[in-house]
């Protein structure tokens, strides 16, 4: 019989999990409106409104939020030592305040500003909510607490398609980046309905006493090195493939939906719909993946996802995109695919606090999953680039697949933790 869960236990998991699900929901609102913002706004900003300007100037200001987001590992030293409930509810308020700001920008550089600092936020909420689960829920329901948390963030996904499809398609970019503000909301249920995990108060005397770098520091002493900059790696794999592979969804079912003068279905419609479906897939994943890193390891399972993701950006992308005839289906069907790869990310939010003690665990959660989004951010610049170059988004997009190939080598140098308990 599984141990039974108390008040706060349940009360902070739907605390991190709702935070996940409006965070997701605040990322994926730029993807939606990427191309009506960006007509509204190249044009006030002196700049040429065309595919290739939208291209270019879409993936710099994806580019620039990943940077914001790579800011997010600083939430870590903090949450060791004030602890995550507190660093949770900043995160959640510092994301709110700048995605809700996005609407009233007059300029692609304001825009480009205030995503940029909505990365900050939205990078931390994960780091803290998925910590504070792996400490507060009891060893016997920890691993699928972590699958069942990462929902959230493609709950947000289909949240940000409903919000597409009822407000983005009758009022515009400008409304969806309002909604955007709504979680700001949830702080207050956090702030009086939630308390610090007992392992971070057993600790809290001792770790208020640290300065705030002293976590930092201990993810590179000796015994810890190696497996923080292999996280790091697999992350920023993740980050290349998926990232690329999911923003740019709405802008190639617009691309296609034009070219094959697909007119049953309203293009806003229809992106609603392929986000719908990329969300529902990764759920999915998300659901079975602690089962299958129960019974194959850690390593193995990412390795799953990993080459789940290879196959359905090649397919999708290289040639599902390019078909003469019903590329529209065929893509659909790789996206189902490419979601259920999508909760690859989910591995992280149950294998990175296995790896670490108490006093560091938050700042190893925060750095690994935000760090290589500096050069995430690269290429996800050169993604942009390739797309106004090539004038299609099929090939840039199809080629970040590569990567995960460099994923899969290096995975058999991770550090497994399958049969363990979290670290004290």
């Amino acid at each position: 019989m599984k141990t039974p869960l108390t008040s706060n236990q349940w009360r902070g998991f739907f605390a991190a999990w709702g935070g996940w699900a409006l965070d997701g929901m605040d990322s994926y609102i730029f993807a939606l409106v990427l191309v009506p913002a960006m007509k509204d706004l190249l044009p006030r900003s002196g700049l040429k409104n065309d595919l290739a300007s939208v291209g270019f100037y879409g993936g710099l200001l994806f580019a620039l939020f990943l940077v914001g987001w790579g800011c997010a590992f600083l939430w870590g030293p903090i949450a060791d030592k004030f602890g995550r409930v507190r660093t949770l509810m900043l995160t959640i308020l510092w994301y709110s305040i700048f995605t809700f700001l996005c609407c009233f920008s007059s300029s692609i550089w304001q825009l480009a500003a205030f995503r940029f600092l909505a990365g900050i936020g939205i990078g931390g909420e994960w780091a803290m909510g998925g910590t504070f689960v792996a400490e507060e829920w009891p060893e016997d329901r920890r691993k699928n607490a972590a699958g069942w948390m990462h929902t959230g963030y493609y709950v947000g996904f289909f949240l940000a398609a409903l919000a597409n499809y009822v407000v983005g398609a009758r009022y515009g970019w400008r409304a969806m980046f309002a909604i955007g503000g709504l979680p700001a909301l949830l702080v207050g249920f956090i702030r009086y309905g939630v308390t610090d995990s007992a392992r971070w108060k057993e600790r809290a005397r001792e770790l208020e006493a640290w300065s705030v770098s002293k976590p930092l520091q201990l993810l590179f002493s000796a015994q810890y090195r190696k497996r923080t900059l292999l996280n790091s790696f697999y992350v920023l794999v993740s980050i290349i493939g998926l990232w690329a592979g999911s923003v740019y969804v709405p802008a190639a079912v617009t691309e296609i939906a034009g070219r094959e003068k697909i007119a049953a279905l309203p293009v806003t419609t229809l992106i609603s719909l392929a986000t719908m479906l990329l969300s529902v897939a990764t759920i999915l994943g998300c659901l079975l993946l602690p089962g299958i890193a129960e019974r194959f390891g850690r390593r193995a399972t990412l390795g799953m996802y990993f080459a789940l993701m290879l196959l359905s950006i090649a397919s999708g992308f290289g040639y599902a995109f390019y078909l003469r005839h019903d590329a529209l289906q065929a893509f659909f069907v790789c996206l189902f695919f490419l979601g259920l790869g999508g909760a690859n990310f989910a591995m992280y939010t149950l294998w990175l606090p296995e790896q670490y003690p108490t006093e560091c665990r938050g700042s190893a959660f925060a750095f690994a999953t935000s760090v290589g989004r500096f050069l995430g951010a690269g290429f996800t610049f050169l993604v942009g680039a390739g797309v106004a170059h090539f004038h299609t988004i099929g090939t840039p997009v199809a080629l970040t697949s590569i990567a995960f190939v460099f994923g899969l080598l290096a995975l058999p140098s991770g550090h497994e933790t399958k049969g363990q308990t979290l670290p004290a």
